[in-house]
């Protein structure tokens, strides 16, 4: 089994969209919040400034993730030497592949690469299953936020409380 962590490509974001789709109709299932949907022009940005990567599998689109520099609005005055990972997505068929793993490993050789102190994250509060998982991958949890200002962020950031996680390089 051969794993790549590739940049997506124009090409990639419908199947960047269905992925979305299908975290949703996932989160309907096992959670009482979901995403809210993500603008195209997002998209494009992020595709355009190498911000949104896909993990192959065997040459398969198996999961998705983006990334940014900044963070301003949820990380406030810890917003620095940072990469924040964001909407991971895995496929169905492939939960189980520990791809948070995978993308822990590609961001530790990134930000060694790029003079990177922090990989960060971010998710609900009160999502307990997600803060067991995101610990046991070896994040170490540093706090909650309450979204005052959410200005510029998609719409699931409205009137919720974020539970932070980082990794030191």
């Amino acid at each position: 089994m051969q794993i790549q962590v590739l940049n997506s490509l124009p090409t990639d974001i419908d199947t960047i969209f269905q992925f979305y789709d299908m975290a949703v109709a996932h989160q309907k299932k096992v959670f009482n919040k979901h995403w809210q949907g993500f603008s195209l022009e997002l998209v494009h940005t992020e595709v355009a400034e190498n911000r949104q990567y896909k993990i192959l599998v065997d040459g398969v689109v198996a999961c998705v993730f983006a990334v940014t520099f900044n963070d301003k609005l949820i990380w406030a005055d810890r917003d620095h030497d940072s990469i924040y990972i964001h909407r991971i997505v895995t496929h169905p068929e492939y939960r189980g592949y520990s791809f948070v793993k995978e993308i822990i490993k590609w961001a530790k050789e990134f930000a060694i690469a790029n003079g990177i102190k922090y990989i960060r994250m971010d998710t609900w509060a009160d999502n307990e299953k997600l803060l067991e998982y995101y610990t046991s991958c070896g994040f170490d949890f540093v706090g909650v936020v309450t979204m005052e200002q959410t200005k510029g962020l998609p719409k699931h950031y409205e009137g919720i409380s974020l539970s932070l996680f980082e990794i030191i390089v």
